[in-house]
């Protein structure tokens, strides 16, 4: 079971386990605010990530949690929506980290704790080379959220390509690490069709710039 924010680096965790290994994905898991029923930190709507799903041909489970939950109630959550899956025999999770090491030591932790294992498959790979295996591999995405402290708000709703990563200041990670920024992937290889989006009012929370994305009726042929 893959870890699915919708982003970039859950599609990278997808691609890589695809193409690199004799595993397969067979089922995607959502974190979503209640509130808002959007996915965290990337502000994604949850009927979006639900059109990917879709694309992949996966079964998507959602689970919800308070904005900010503290470790006991995210927990719980996680409990209850892993645990119908490690019951008809899933036994791995698979999460699209990169590098922080206290985040990585929490995952593992915590799903061992309910039965589970953890798998990195991009964890301390170069991010150049993910950003540029990306964009080769064919996947599209757009720019959902900055962080204004780190990004300047022009880069919110840009497309994901080179001239993005050209664009970005020497600081800034072409991953986002330290979540400078975050992303929606549209299309790509292992998509049935496209998730095209529509970019809507711009939301600040604190010091991160969101974007708005609304599903975009496709053209008929």
């Amino acid at each position: 079971m893959l870890l699915w924010s919708g982003g970039k680096d859950a599609m990278l965790a997808h691609d890589v386990i695809h193409s690199q290994s004799p595993r397969r994905i067979g089922a995607l898991l959502t974190t979503v605010t209640e509130e808002k029923n959007r996915v965290t930190m990337h502000g994604t709507p949850r009927a979006l990530v639900e059109q990917q799903a879709d694309a992949l041909g996966l079964p998507l489970h959602i689970m919800q949690v308070p904005p900010q939950p503290p470790n006991d109630v995210y927990e719980a959550r996680l409990e209850a929506a892993l645990r119908p899956l490690l019951d008809t025999g899933f036994s791995t999770v698979v999460a699209g980290d990169l590098f922080l090491d206290d985040v990585r030591a929490y995952r593992e932790e915590a799903l061992e704790s309910l039965g589970a294992s953890a798998l990195f498959p991009l964890w301390e790979r170069d991010t150049t080379w993910l950003a540029q295996h990306f964009l080769a591999r064919g996947y599209r995405a757009v720019v959902t959220a900055v962080d204004t402290a780190q990004l300047d708000t022009s880069f919110l709703g840009r497309t994901y390509d080179n001239t993005f990563l050209k664009d970005l200041p020497d600081e800034i990670d072409p991953c986002g690490e330290e979540g400078a920024f975050h992303t929606f992937v549209t299309d790509g290889p292992p998509f049935g069709r496209p998730v095209p989006v529509k970019k809507e009012d711009r939301e600040t929370q604190g010091r991160i710039r969101t974007v708005r994305l609304t599903p975009k009726r496709q053209e008929s042929q």
